[in-house]
């Protein structure tokens, strides 16, 4: 597992996000041939070494033929429908849309179907967002953290008029994200670089322990006075032992999503569990409870990485008969897992390899593997499981 940590000392825009993985070997060409299967007029790609306070970065541009097309949300999500990239670069870019198409909904009073992109409906808004997406998928990058997020003040004009900086876009998409104040009368952060690390970042947090392995500075247009414009995104692997050589519990952040329903057909609940985890969901709860009016009840409780949040939520909205749902951030601690792949007398079984915090390591077979072999030699899945545990013990 690959994880990446955004350092945003002066902010995030698309175009510093790209840069930044173009600097740790992302070839430019590669880019442009992968983002050419998008249904958008021509445009090219650019990549310059420019220096910002004595350190070197990539300044990546996208030029296109004076696109001015406004589109719609739903357009952004046919382009990447229509297109031959992955499941995984189409379903990372939706998730980055989503944000800023949520901002724009709650802003302008419309519905989010037809909110009407402006900006980050141009080429270059799209090129950053699905650029990102396929270096992440590039880099074989999985989990991200971030920084706090430093904001300027002043003026920027855009399609709207004058607006004030934060862009009302760019402050409605940074909700529940931590920023703070820097006094620099300059755009530090844009809405596609808003959207880009509310959808992708797990936690905003100081760097978290790791090896580190690339480093790469994406550079901003402009020059500031007092730091360098630049992103730093700094790649590796999460470290597993402290300095006294104990194995280290990791602690990471996840989201507790949650509501009750008193009058739903009790059947769908088995449906809405298998949704759920399609979803993303880590753990799906039942929990018999008493509502107002001592009426037996039903606590549904997910919990879930940040960026599954919104499906999640939407899910539940829409399977259910909830009208809301509470969500929170809550703390995890969890001990070193990988899923590993073990010769039995059954064949290869995927189980999973658990280091405890003594360093002993304990293997636990999956419960998808121990099913398959049962039904396969019409056995009882326990005797599997007791020769499986016998086996990888031997």
């Amino acid at each position: 597992m690959t994880t990446a940590y955004f350092d945003c000392f002066s902010g995030i825009s698309g175009n510093m996000t790209v840069g930044a993985f173009l600097d740790m070997g992302v070839p430019l060409k590669w880019l442009q041939n992968q983002l050419s299967g998008l249904s958008l007029d021509g445009f090219s790609l650019s990549e310059d070494t420019i220096f910002r306070h004595g350190i070197q970065a990539r300044h990546f541009q996208v030029h296109g033929q004076g696109d001015s097309i406004h589109r719609h949300y739903g357009d952004i999500k046919l382009i990447l429908e229509k297109s031959p990239l992955s499941s995984n670069t189409r379903q990372t870019s939706l998730a980055i849309f989503d944000q800023v198409a949520d901002a724009e909904s709650r802003i302008h009073g419309v519905e989010k179907a037809k909110v009407h992109f402006h900006e980050v409906g141009a080429i270059d808004s799209i090129v950053d967002i699905v650029g990102t997406a396929l270096c992440l998928e590039y880099l074989g990058i999985d989990t991200i953290f971030s920084s706090k997020i430093p904001l300027g003040n002043g003026f920027v004009d855009c399609q709207h008029g004058t607006l004030p900086i934060p862009a009302p876009a760019t402050m409605e998409i940074l909700k529940d994200v931590p920023v703070y104040g820097t006094g620099i009368t300059s755009e530090l952060v844009t809405p596609t670089g808003a959207a880009i690390i509310k959808g992708l970042a797990r936690d905003f947090v100081d760097m978290p322990l790791m090896t580190i392995e690339k480093i790469g500075y994406g550079a901003g247009s402009r020059n500031l006075p007092n730091r360098p414009n630049l992103l730093r995104v700094v790649t590796g692997q999460m470290h597993a032992l402290s300095a006294n050589n104990t194995v280290k519990i990791l602690e990471d952040t996840e989201m507790l999503v949650e509501t009750c329903v008193d009058d739903m057909n009790p059947e769908i609940f088995g449906y809405l569990m298998d949704r759920l985890f399609d979803d993303g969901a880590l753990d799906v709860y039942w929990i018999p409870v008493f509502m107002k009016k001592n009426r037996p009840a039903t606590l549904i409780q997910v919990v879930c990485n940040m960026e599954k949040r919104n499906p999640v939520i939407n899910r539940i909205l829409s399977e259910t008969t909830s009208t809301g749902v509470r969500f929170q951030p809550i703390q995890r601690a969890k001990l070193m897992r990988e899923t590993v792949t073990v010769s039995t007398a059954y064949g290869d079984v995927l189980m999973k390899k658990i280091t405890a915090p003594d360093g002993k390591i304990r293997l636990v077979p999956e419960y998808e593997s121990c099913k398959k072999i049962a039904l396969s030699h019409k056995i009882p899945i326990k005797n599997v499981y007791e020769i499986i545990d016998r086996e990888s013990a031997a």
